[in-house]
């Protein structure tokens, strides 16, 4: 299903915000202890009306995108019994060339997401897919990259971050930019700032980019060159840069997402998220559009990712354009 505006097709450069997102119901939601071993933000809990809740976040969710005048397609699970099917950006990005890219998953339960038919399924919601990459195979060689949670992109640019991990390895990234001709800028990102510490699970947990500013957790960064990396990159693109501590980025501020419509620009976070602010975050923030918080609560703890986890951004094409 698929309701609202899209702006994409367009010539010019790349957007940064997409008019439109792609959303997967939470049908299976539950834990997995699959993907436990490497996300240190998942948790146990108890309640046993974790599914229905998180079904009502997500309605939540879709009501948000819709008062902002974002376009959403909503797509059924292939597996209904996916745990973390509600995560769709891990497992397959869009780009305003009309490329489809397909990502190599860390685990056995999140590779049941991948729907081999989503390139027709997004023809028949009116979009038109002129390339399609499958970088699946590199599962073979347990070598992974998880989506648009281990890639954040600066589409202007062309510049991958990416946050090494067990789920986001150097190869894959260099597999990505190989066939999307980008550049990288690898770094290691742990959930408590030490080179001891667990790498954090993706990239888009410690940092997001936006038009014109980025938020970033340096304090997850235990190497020095890395942070200085990061932030000589953000800087020649010029955006903003907006630091977090490691308590907001376990908060999930990290884990937003700018959104455009009509109506001007939206930047999509979680309750948890927004309630992290400081006034002084707030306001540069705010300068840069919307903040509209969700409460996802309990996707957030049972499933270890937040509303950006679950936004894929839409950039393809109408069909005839």
């Amino acid at each position: 299903m698929t309701q609202g505006p899209q702006e994409q097709g367009r010539t010019g450069p790349m957007p940064q915000a997409a008019s439109a997102v792609i959303l997967v119901r939470p049908t299976g939601f539950g834990p997995d202890p699959e993907t436990a071993e490497s996300n240190a933000f998942q948790q146990v809990v108890n309640d046993p009306e974790f599914r229905r809740l998180a079904e009502e976040e997500f309605d939540g969710l879709l009501d948000a995108l819709d008062r902002c005048g974002i376009g959403t397609t909503v797509l059924d699970p292939v597996d209904p019994t996916a745990p973390n099917a509600v995560f769709p950006n891990n497992w397959f990005s869009t780009h305003a060339d009309g490329t489809v890219v397909l990502y190599p998953m860390c685990t056995p339960s999140r590779r049941r997401e991948r729907d081999p038919s989503l390139v027709r399924t997004l023809e028949r919601e009116g979009f038109r897919v002129d390339r399609s990459v499958d970088l699946s195979a590199l599962e073979q060689a347990h070598r992974y990259l998880e989506g648009t949670g281990s890639l954040v992109l600066d589409r202007g640019r062309n510049v991958a971050y990416a946050a090494l991990s067990p789920r986001t390895s150097e190869r894959g990234l260099n597999m990505w930019c190989g066939v999307m001709d980008g550049h990288q800028v690898p770094f290691l990102a742990t959930v408590d700032g030490t080179l001891a510490g667990q790498p954090v699970y993706h990239t888009n947990v410690v940092m997001s980019i936006g038009e014109g500013f980025a938020v970033v957790c340096q304090e997850a960064m235990p190497y020095p060159v890395d942070r200085e990396d990061v932030q000589a990159e953000l800087e020649r693109a010029g955006k903003m840069l907006l630091p977090i501590t490691l308590d907001q980025m376990h908060r999930y501020l990290g884990n937003l997402l700018q959104l455009r419509s009509p109506k001007g620009a939206f930047i999509l976070l979680s309750t948890s998220a927004f309630e992290a602010l400081t006034p002084s975050q707030r306001r540069p923030l705010e300068a840069h559009g919307q903040l509209v918080p969700v409460p996802v609560p309990t996707i957030e703890a049972v499933g270890g990712g937040s509303v950006r986890c679950m936004l894929a951004e839409n950039f393809l094409p109408l069909l005839g354009t």
